[in-house]
């Protein structure tokens, strides 16, 4: 039988573990998960992207198309929380990529932890997507 004072330390334990998870803990880095790529003389991209946004202090506020040697050649601000809807989906027209660009990554940040979730690479011919390496997976 456990006495009262071993009962009252588990509980003090497990109050103090859950006190330390923060909102970045539970919130996490933010992953694009789907982009879809239409060309023309510029380029257009919508991108899917993840993240537990808690609010003004901490959400995705923005995707970024890459090149694959970490150039940012263009970004999606996002200016708001998306708390409610997720995943979300947004676009970026007028993109206008060096001559000879295959390929580019597309990342997400987030205010709390800047980038560092999943990231794809897509190949502008085929529209293809795959997970870059370097991010969370």
């Amino acid at each position: 039988m456990m006495r009262k004072s071993g009962i009252k330390a588990m509980l003090v334990g497990a109050t103090l573990g859950f006190a330390t998870i923060s909102g970045a803990a539970i919130a996490g880095e933010a992953d694009v998960t789907a982009v879809t790529v239409r060309s023309g003389s510029t380029y257009s991209f919508s991108v899917t992207v993840r993240h537990a946004d808690e609010g003004w202090d901490h959400y995705a506020n923005r995707w970024e198309v890459l090149s694959l040697d970490g150039k940012v050649l263009a970004t999606r601000e996002l200016a708001h929380p998306h708390v409610n809807e997720q995943p979300f989906t947004r676009s970026l027209s007028g993109v206008k990529l060096p001559a000879g660009t295959k390929e580019v990554r597309l990342r997400a940040n987030d205010k709390v932890h800047g980038v560092g979730g999943v990231e794809l690479i897509v190949d502008l011919a085929t529209g293809k997507s795959r997970q870059a390496d370097g991010g969370r997976s």
